[in-house]
């Protein structure tokens, strides 16, 4: 906002969702904290409140709450969050094609598998759970990586989590009735 006359004003170029959400750059987050100021800026910028703003103030605060609602979702999920502070860092994130652990690949490939056979709902809960437990253990991993400043170590981790939550994906699509 103006000092002077309190116009919302657009947002920056490329704002650091870090500082628009009031955290430390840090892997390590307070989701109540994150969700705090979530709905605090959202309370100061949501469009509803500009309706009877000039058309430009109102064009602002769409911007303004689509940031606030990227930086929220960017920093709550801690893939994303990973991938964002990597990026900061310069560090490009690893691809497909980077060279990974076979052993790791080939349990990916066991659960895809699994997941490809007839539906059944014991095998369906138990990759469910499989996948919260190494989603946490890979957190885990992630946020001491991240502690040591080890971003290459990060960059692996992350490529496994992107696999994990691409497991993830299909499988709530296979939950899904059709």
């Amino acid at each position: 906002f103006c000092p002077g006359c309190r116009a919302l004003q657009p947002p920056g170029p490329r704002p650091d969702l870090f500082r628009l959400m009031d955290c430390d750059r840090s892997f390590r987050i307070d989701a109540q904290q994150l969700q705090r100021r979530f709905r605090s800026l959202q309370r100061a910028v949501h469009p509803d409140r500009f309706g009877q703003r000039p058309l430009k103030e109102q064009c602002y605060s769409e911007q303004h709450s689509s940031l606030i609602n990227k930086a929220y979702q960017t920093l709550l999920n801690p893939l994303s969050r990973g991938l964002y502070l990597l990026e900061l860092n310069g560090v490009e994130p690893a691809q497909e094609t980077d060279s990974a652990d076979p052993v790791f690949l080939t349990e990916i490939m066991e659960i895809n598998e699994k997941l490809a056979e007839p539906e059944n709902e014991d095998i369906l809960e138990e990759i469910e759970t499989l996948i919260k437990v190494k989603q946490e253990e890979l957190t885990k991993e992630v946020t001491a990586a991240f502690e040591r400043d080890d971003l290459q170590e990060a960059k692996k981790l992350l490529a496994k989590m992107k696999y994990f939550a691409n497991l993830e994906d299909k499988l709530k699509n296979k939950k899904i009735p059709s």
